[in-house]
């Protein structure tokens, strides 16, 4: 393997983040990115440069982990964001998915098997604790159909109605005044939390909602 992972460490428990830094530091395949005790420090952890892994935690004081998620897919941020946490309710599960987390692990998970699945993430596998994995078959047949809509942010929402229309990126870029680069990400992360193929399916989906 090439160069190590880098990882940054979301969690408002000074402890618990610390075993998880230590676990990180102990791989040679991973690095340490940094630590946040919140979702504002980890924005500004991303400000200038970015980990390639966020392990995130969702029951923080302040900014909850889906707030820090939204937050980061809002600000471009493509590192792979997994969630670690105590929560098995299927309601967070689901939800945090759908906002484009890559993987959602329960923080009883073994520290080896934590390891691996961070490394499954890196090769593009979404990363499920066993526990909560059934819940994934009730995410593909969602009986809403819309509610990856309602996980938006503003700015995604603003660029999906621009694509709806069928403009180019360029276009959506000079009418947003943002660059082609930051439309591409939006368009991606669209794209993820849409589990959509293609732009032309998630704009039909979105006219049809």
């Amino acid at each position: 393997m090439g160069k190590p992972y880098s990882v940054l460490v979301v969690d408002d428990h000074p402890l618990l983040r610390r075993g998880i830094c230590q676990l990180i530091g102990s791989d040679k395949d991973f690095t340490l990115f940094g630590e946040a005790g919140s979702g504002l420090d980890a924005l500004s952890a991303v400000a200038n440069d970015e980990p390639d892994i966020i392990l995130l935690d969702l029951n923080m004081k302040g900014m909850t982990g889906l707030d820090t998620l939204n937050g980061l897919r809002q600000e471009g941020v493509t590192s792979r964001i997994v969630i670690l946490t105590v929560s098995d309710a299927k309601q967070d599960v689901i939800r945090l998915l759908r906002a484009g987390a890559d993987g959602y692990l329960l923080k009883d998970t073994e520290p080896d098997l934590l390891l691996e699945k961070l490394k499954h993430a890196m090769l593009g596998h979404r990363v499920i604790s066993e526990a909560v994995e059934e819940y994934l078959f009730e995410l593909k047949n969602a009986t809403d159909e819309n509610e990856w809509i309602d996980a938006l942010t503003p700015r995604e929402l603003q660029i999906l109605e621009h694509l709806a229309e069928g403009m180019s990126n360029r276009l959506i870029s000079e009418q947003l005044h943002i660059s082609e680069g930051t439309v591409k990400v939006h368009v991606k992360n669209l794209l993820r939390k849409a589990n959509a193929k293609s732009r032309t399916e998630m704009a039909v989906r979105y006219l049809n909602r």
